[in-house]
């Protein structure tokens, strides 16, 4: 099912105090083990107890972190609505790792990282007596989560991807080509003639990043040779978990997304194609976010 939502020109409010409801908010950054790493995760406390009604778990993008501008706002948003969430840092191979990843730091993380760290979080919110998670990622944190699902635990009552990730490896050859004039076949191959944990020759144009100093070889391959595709509407399950996309009209990163979901039908699956928000999902577009969450779990309660 596709939906289009328009925003109207907004008349600033005089005062906002009237019905207002201050909300009482424990935050803390919570550590746990992965694979001899710490990773962390910033847990919102909005209600009165971790275990209060649905937590959303939030997963962020390429190379970046949970105190990004869509995910600090989607917390605090989901605070307002005295929603529990836990905001996680993927580590990307990193110890303890906050803020965007540094270039020069040796790449030695995969795509398919993601997907292990968030059944950790998962675990970790289960042993804390969370029996209701909604997952919500953007960008490639949306493919990894829509990746996860599509074996999720019990606990999991559905997913909403923010502008999520698609990729085919035709697009990704000529993306990799107009940013860095190389042809990334000869990077693959490269790649490939690597020992199994073999690093990169030489400094290495990688995602983001120009002439990354390190990277190891099944890293390069793990983003641009994967063994399982990377683009969400073909991670999509029919008759799995309920599924809210989100699609914004000036999104020039996954331009291709609101194409390939039109030409798709999934009995569980929601389209959602936002006039106006780009990307990020900016400002005011955040709100739209926060009402397919809403939705969505309203919809899933009641449905229990």
């Amino acid at each position: 099912m596709k939906k289009i939502i328009q925003h109207a020109l907004l008349v600033p409010l005089i005062s906002l105090a009237v019905g207002f409801t201050s909300v009482s908010v424990h935050a803390q950054e919570i550590t746990i083990e992965a694979n001899d790493l710490q990773i962390n995760a910033q847990l919102n406390i909005a209600s009165q107890s971790i275990t209060d009604g649905p937590l959303v778990l939030l997963v962020h993008g390429t190379l970046a972190h949970n105190d990004m501008e869509i995910i600090a706002n989607l917390q605090t948003l989901l605070e307002d609505e005295s929603l529990n969430s836990l905001a996680i840092n993927l580590s990307l191979g990193v110890d303890d790792r906050h803020g965007m990843y540094d270039c020069a730091v040796p790449h030695q993380h995969h795509h398919q990282d993601a997907m292990a760290e968030i059944a950790l979080w998962i675990e970790w919110l289960k042993e804390q007596g969370v029996t209701q998670v909604l997952i919500a990622g953007h960008s490639r944190g949306g493919s990894q989560v829509a990746a996860y699902n599509q074996n999720p635990d019990p606990v999991v009552l559905g997913q909403v991807l923010v502008a999520p990730a698609t990729w085919s490896a035709q697009a990704m050859a000529e993306s990799y080509h107009r940013r860095y004039q190389k042809h990334l076949s000869d990077l693959i191959k490269v790649a490939q003639q690597q020992p199994a944990d073999g690093w990169m020759p030489q400094p290495t144009d990688f995602i983001y990043c120009n002439q990354a100093p390190q990277v190891k070889a099944a890293s390069f391959l793990s983003y641009y040779n994967p063994p399982q595709t990377l683009n969400t509407p073909d991670l999509l399950v029919e008759g799995g978990v309920h599924t809210v996309i989100l699609a914004g009209s000036e999104d020039q990163v996954v331009r291709d997304l609101p194409t390939q979901l039109e030409a798709r039908e999934f009995s569980n699956v929601e389209f959602i194609l936002v006039d106006g928000a780009d990307h990020y999902f900016r400002d005011l577009y955040s709100d739209d976010i926060l009402d397919a969450i809403l939705d969505s779990i309203d919809t899933l309660v009641e449905g229990d």
